[in-house]
């Protein structure tokens, strides 16, 4: 039987560390990367400060350019979950150690680190 985009999504979520925005918010007040893996016009739509925008499509070729040290803390954010916990999936597989997948929407990380 074919799994649905839900069903990775649900995959992921269960697979990778997820966190709140206010511990999104603690981790990045403390020195974290914060991986914006929207695409780049909601991107430029509202963006935490200091994001880096790697669309998730490019994940795999560019993260080496964007955070070269596999253990650097890395918190991973999307419009509303889904592809922050398959990002962070990916980043898992690839060898990335400390890496958190925000499970909420982009506009309450917003609220929390404008």
């Amino acid at each position: 039987m074919a799994k649905s985009g839900a069903d990775l999504v649900a995959e992921a979520k269960a697979a990778v560390r997820t966190c709140s925005v206010e511990e999104a918010a603690e981790r990045i007040g403390r020195g974290a990367s914060v991986l914006d893996v929207r695409e780049p016009a909601e991107f430029a739509a509202g963006a935490v400060s200091g994001a880096i925008n790697l669309p998730r499509g490019l994940l795999e070729a560019k993260i080496a350019e964007t955070c070269p040290d596999p253990a650097s803390a890395i918190v991973v954010h999307c419009a509303t979950g889904g592809r922050a916990a398959l990002a962070a999936q990916t980043l898992a597989v690839m060898g990335y150690t400390d890496v958190v997948s925000v499970d909420g929407a982009v506009a309450d990380l917003l609220e929390r680190c404008p």
